[in-house]
């Protein structure tokens, strides 16, 4: 039988997603929970893994079991298992066809940005802080350069492994909220740390350090020289992913 569940973590406590030879993450931690539940060993599959620090809000997992447990039950005793960073919003049985990485159409991530002279107190690790006025709308026209299909080399970590720099997105949107700035992006994948490149490249055009043209002259270049710095994890949230309606996924 296959199992697909919907997790929400912060990701503070943890070295990422995927389960390294040292130090806590949110795979290693789920798959405890699970074969904990299932009373069998347990391996996880996700629609999208997250480096350190970064959070999600709603990740897509499956993982195959011998065992029957209704849908409260998984949930409930997930729930009860899993790490306290970790929450488990639903869980359902799945058609064996389903993958959580491999049948995904879309993915969205969210950026924030706390936008005052004043660090934050409340909230630290799930903001990045920037003391310098932005101007979030030089950061919406520059961010309209992403839309459509390109190659983001520029825009990718020197150690991704992926064979196709091309990608395309379909939303690309920078709204303000008070001090907060957002950055709202969907597409049909991403790169290693690209969400992160993309803000090294958006807050210096915001600060009046860069002009709007900055982001095309840099996708252009498909040269990672020539771009921003990384921007740090704080802030960075894997919101959702979509999938076929067949396959009867929850969107939240």
């Amino acid at each position: 039988m296959r199992i697909a569940c919907g997790i929400e973590y912060d990701g503070e406590p943890f070295l990422g997603f995927q389960t390294q030879k040292q130090g806590l993450t949110v795979q290693e931690s789920l798959e405890q929970a699970i074969s904990q539940v299932a009373n069998e060993p347990i391996s996880i599959f996700c629609c999208g893994r997250t480096d350190t620090g970064v959070s999600a809000k709603h990740q897509v997992i499956h993982f195959d079991t011998t065992v029957h447990r209704t849908e409260r039950q998984w949930r409930l005793g997930l729930n009860s298992s899993c790490h306290r960073a970790i929450s488990v919003l639903w869980a359902k049985p799945v058609a064996d066809d389903f993958h959580a990485r491999f049948s995904a159409t879309s993915r969205s991530y969210h950026y924030t940005i706390l936008n005052r002279n004043v660090k934050p107190a409340i909230g630290r690790h799930s903001l990045t802080w920037e003391m310098m006025p932005l101007n979030e709308s030089k950061m919406a026209q520059a961010a309209d350069y992403l839309l459509g299909t390109h190659d983001f080399t520029a825009l990718r970590s020197s150690k991704c492994q992926s064979k196709e720099p091309i990608k395309t997105i379909t939303e690309a949107r920078i709204e303000r909220d008070g001090d907060l700035v957002h950055f709202y992006v969907t597409a049909n994948g991403f790169l290693h740390h690209m969400i992160r490149n993309i803000m090294g490249v958006l807050i210096p055009i915001g600060k009046g350090e860069k002009p709007v043209e900055w982001m095309k002259q840099i996708i252009d270049s498909k040269d990672r020289t020539q771009a921003g710095i990384t921007a740090a994890p704080n802030g960075l949230a894997f919101a959702g992913v979509t999938y076929p309606d067949r396959f009867e996924i929850p969107r939240i």
